[in-house]
């Protein structure tokens, strides 16, 4: 007979079949008369199950045959565990159950009935079995920890061994709600912009939460109405000095205001320039082109443009005849005249030394003033009608030149042929000026057809944006102080007409609107400081605005005193 594990121990029979393990444990024991009843009571009587070492036991489907069994059947007629090496173990549950009846009546659907003394029917036998399996297996686990991890649903491992005489087990059942910590962040999917259940920024227990928000207003749209709001800069719409120019042509291809770097204003009236001194408020009388020749005959001719030098007391002044003549301001002299068009010379532009001219004959000449040559370059055959515009950009060495025929040209230096060549203007193209705070930022403006500001990439020749004014822009000049814009204005289809806007680059949205000319404002020019621009119009009157004022106390700074309202510029 092989030995089985019996308690941990093993069976070692003798040659009658008695276990001389059992019979060496009587011996050891110190009290052997209860221990010879006891040990043998339950080692021959009690139905001892043989242990898997590979698994744990299942219940009675393990139990060894070599053990006794009752007549009436497998069903064992004790219920007590096997002894215990280590100890008596505590009672199984299933000893508490009640034992079952020895003779069991015949089942109502069999045609057979069972012989008295037979035991349970096996039906009974399995159900008793399954009871024993499950109270077992219940206490198994109530009393050894869950070393694994396995939920209390889950049943034990199969034994690998008795595959073909599988244990009963409780089924398994697969959980359907998941419960999780509350302190865990989980996404809710119902409230929208929740972030998590609790903790962190955000989450629900964040009384600030959007979910708990009794307010149609989100909370940045609350933040943004709570911000103090930003003050407006406040410009007075109304000319602080007003100067009498008779004499003030009414005409849109003419330049004739021009401010110095030595805060000297230079006006032309029909056949004469005067000059106003800001500081001393002093009217002195320049030139006049009417003369009278060695025969005694007499020679008129008007003023039709008008431009300083970047630096110094030199102006450059166009006539109708097509002459430039060169003055020094200081000494009221003429420098020099200088030929070469055949028409009215109305733009005039300065850089360095350079001085270039645009004529009704609708060339530019590059005259060089250092030299005795009336010019070094003539451009011709690209503007189709009169050079009304024309303005110098020294940081990228370009010129910008407008015409009567609707196109902008921009220019490389000297060179004979342009750069770029824009024509989305529908009218005349006057209004020119460089963006001093931004490299290559063109703006133009267009006539009373086209009533638009655009601005050019000079650099990449592109069109930057554009801007509908609904009225003919006459000017156009940027502010030194801050990104900003000043444009006059003519005729309007609006209420409002000959208006003078400033506007706030690059938003385009009008930070001031200031009126008073009755005619269309043709003359634009700032002082040095930038702070104060000066408007001409047809009405022949000059009005000086504080646009950009840097501060309190300097409105008017550097203008004299003595020179009242209305009066006369000569």
């Amino acid at each position: 007979m092989s030995g089985r594990l019996l308690d941990g121990g093993r069976f070692i029979p003798d040659r009658d079949g008695h276990n001389l393990h059992a019979v060496y444990q009587l011996n050891a024991d110190p009290n052997p008369k209860e221990a010879t009843f006891t040990k043998l009571l339950r080692t021959e009587l009690s139905p001892v199950p043989t242990y898997d070492a590979s698994a744990p036991m299942a219940g009675p489907s393990n139990y060894s045959a070599d053990y006794p069994l009752s007549n009436a059947g497998h069903t064992p007629l004790h219920h007590h565990p096997p002894p215990s090496s280590m100890g008596e173990r505590e009672s199984s549950p299933a000893a508490s159950l009640p034992p079952l009846a020895q003779h069991a009546p015949p089942t109502p659907t069999s045609g057979h009935g069972r012989p008295p003394g037979a035991g349970p029917s096996s039906s009974h036998m399995r159900a008793h079995q399954s009871q024993v399996a499950l109270t077992s297996s219940a206490a198994r686990q109530r009393h050894s920890p869950n070393l694994n991890g396995r939920s209390a649903f889950s049943p034990p491992p199969g034994n690998t061994a008795n595959l073909n005489n599988p244990s009963p087990s409780t089924p398994k059942k697969k959980r359907i709600l998941n419960f999780t910590s509350p302190s865990s962040p989980r996404s809710l999917g119902g409230l929208s912009g929740a972030r998590g259940i609790s903790g962190g920024e955000g989450g629900l227990d964040d009384m600030s939460h959007p979910a708990y928000s009794l307010s149609p207003i989100g909370k940045e749209s609350q933040r943004i109405l709570q911000s103090p709001r930003k003050q407006i800069r406040s410009i007075a719409k109304t000319p602080f000095k007003v100067l009498d120019a008779p004499e003030l042509a009414d005409d849109f291809y003419l330049n004739l205001v021009s401010w110095s770097a030595s805060n000297v204003l230079g006006v032309g009236l029909n056949s004469c320039v005067y000059l106003w001194s800001a500081q001393t408020s002093k009217v002195t009388k320049l030139c006049d082109l009417m003369r009278t020749a060695s025969d005694g005959h007499e020679i008129s001719d008007t003023v039709t443009g008008l431009e300083w030098t970047n630096k110094g007391s030199t102006v450059a002044i166009g006539t109708n005849s097509g002459l430039v003549e060169i003055w020094d301001a200081e000494y009221c002299k003429r420098i020099r005249t200088m030929s070469g068009h055949t028409g009215r010379v109305g733009a005039l532009a300065w850089n360095s030394h350079i001085l270039s001219s645009g004529s009704r004959d609708r060339t530019i000449l590059h005259r060089d003033t250092r030299i005795p040559e009336h010019y070094i370059r003539k451009l011709q055959g690209h503007h189709k009608q009169e050079v009304c515009g024309l303005r110098w950009n020294s940081g990228t060495d370009q010129l910008a030149s407008g015409g009567n025929d609707n196109k902008l040209f921009v220019w490389g230096g000297t060179d004979s042929k342009p750069t770029w060549r824009f024509g989305e203007h529908r009218a005349a193209v006057k209004a020119i000026a460089w963006n001093p705070h931004q490299r290559g930022l063109l703006a133009s403006g267009g006539g009373t057809a086209d009533k638009k500001i655009r601005f050019w990439n000079s650099l990449t020749g592109g069109l930057v944006s554009e801007c509908d004014t609904g009225s003919q822009v006459c000017n156009l000049m940027w502010s030194r102080n801050s990104n900003e814009l000043v444009s006059t204005h003519g005729y309007s289809g609006g209420p409002v007409s000959n208006q003078i806007h400033i506007w706030k680059y690059p938003s385009m949205t009008q930070i001031a609107t200031l009126t008073g000319h009755t005619y269309r404002v043709l003359y634009l020019a700032m002082s040095p400081d930038g702070q104060t621009i000066v408007t001409g119009a047809g009405d022949e009157t000059l009005r000086f605005w504080n646009a950009f004022q840097k501060a309190k106390g300097e409105v008017g700074r550097g203008f004299g005193d003595g020179m009242g309202v209305l009066a006369k510029i000569r």
